[in-house]
């Protein structure tokens, strides 16, 4: 038999297996998501929320139903029966054609999702990362004041039950935010929306417009900041009766989020705030804060009551309003908390067959530890080694006892 020199057994591979956007989780970056997320599922329960679990793989035509997810950032997959499937790069399009479609016209229905979305990168930043987490809900089925309470408050309660610093809700109208675009010519709209969004008065200034629309566009920058303020400039201005109603319900949901929260509100009224995803028609709303190197952004959501139609057999139409919470931005921010595990799972017994004989008898000491009511974590000695070099490895890896196994007796050896 020819031996394979240790060289050609050992070299490295010359393949690169990493995939560009891709990223891996290990133990402690698991321990952390899980926290995090039962923490949000918790809460989530608490207010009566099912979960719900979607197909990984819709088909495209799902996914830019109605123009509620750009074509381009959906990394798209040839199905085998024709057409085209895309990895979806967020839930609520999804749930919306499983609720419609598969759960009947009982509402309202009150879902959450804990879930894996893929997003594909331009071609200015390849190698970005590609698949994030989020956990979510939609309410689907019911409109109106007190859905859009309960959407606010549900977010604001799972950041406070984590003990997220500082974050603040931000809050805008796309409905509204429309009617006021719509003021200005049509060639200038997008370009003015953009400014609007990123807050780029210089850019605004440059712009074609009469002095008048540029009076108006500047003006728009400033409708961001505490409520009151925000409402009261509003107020002045000349819009339809339509536009009037919808900031007469801003009044009013920020008056009941107020009296909820106890006057300590971390709400921020912003009409710049408009979200990627165009389906949304009323409220939207961001979950953010800022810590002493960057801000995060937590969560988005909104109000969507045009979208269901387009999933349901006989086109019937259904108000929905739902957020999703970034699990990624959360485990950072709270690498401060220290409830959060900071460190992987430990065992809590090694076990020990101190001779061949006594093998049995150490893996049923093991079942014996392990049908405890309570989760007890049991790892079996599975090499050869003294019981010096067995007792270092256990400390090593943070486990606190070791059960020596011998065919007529059982040594139990605490190491904390």
């Amino acid at each position: 038999m020819i031996s394979t020199p240790l060289s050609a057994t050992t070299s490295t591979p010359s393949t690169n297996f990493y995939v560009p956007g891709a990223r891996d989780l290990l133990p402690l970056d698991v321990a952390q998501k899980r926290w995090v997320e039962k923490g949000i599922q918790d809460v989530f329960h608490r207010w009566g929320y099912q979960r719900i679990i979607t197909s990984t793989l819709e088909r495209l035509d799902t996914l830019i139903a109605g123009g509620a997810v750009d074509r381009e950032t959906v990394i798209q997959i040839p199905s085998a029966e024709g057409g085209t499937l895309g990895l979806r790069p967020e839930l609520t399009a999804s749930i919306a054609r499983a609720a419609v479609s598969r759960m009947g016209d009982l509402y309202p229905q009150r879902l959450y999702y804990n879930a894996n979305v893929f997003r594909k990168a331009d071609v200015e930043h390849h190698g970005r990362q590609q698949e994030f987490y989020q956990a979510g809900i939609e309410l689907l089925g019911v409109g109106g004041i007190l859905a859009d309470v309960e959407a606010i408050l549900l977010m604001m309660d799972c950041l406070k039950s984590l003990a997220v610093p500082n974050f603040q809700i931000i809050l805008g109208e796309a409905g509204l935010s429309r009617a006021l675009l719509a003021q200005f010519p049509i060639e200038f709209q997008t370009r003015i929306r953009h400014c609007w969004a990123h807050l780029d008065r210089v850019s605004l200034e440059q712009l074609a417009l009469t002095p008048a629309q540029q009076e108006l566009a500047l003006s728009l920058i400033d409708l961001r900041g505490k409520p009151a303020l925000v409402l009261a400039k509003l107020a002045q201005l000349d819009l339809d009766l339509a536009s009037q109603a919808t900031i007469a319900h801003l009044q009013t949901l920020v008056e009941l989020l107020g009296n909820t929260a106890q006057n300590s509100l971390p709400l921020i009224l912003d009409l710049s705030l408009i979200q990627t995803f165009d389906y949304y028609t009323g409220i939207v709303f961001e979950a953010v804060t800022i810590t002493e190197d960057r801000a995060y952004i937590l969560g988005k959501g909104g109000r969507y009551d045009q979208l269901l139609a387009l999933y349901h057999p006989q086109g019937q139409n259904f108000p929905g309003i739902g957020f999703a919470l970034n699990i990624e931005e959360l485990q950072q921010v709270l690498q401060t908390n220290s409830a959060m595990p900071h460190i992987a799972p430990k065992s809590d017994w090694l076990v020990v067959a101190m001779a061949p004989e006594a093998i049995a008898a150490a893996l049923a000491c093991g079942q014996k530890l392990r049908s405890h009511p309570a989760l007890v974590r049991v790892e079996m000695y599975l090499n050869d080694g003294t019981p010096a070099e067995i007792r270092q490895i256990a400390i090593d890896r943070g486990i606190a006892n070791i059960a020596w196994i011998s065919t007529d007796s059982e040594r139990i050896e605490n190491l904390t």
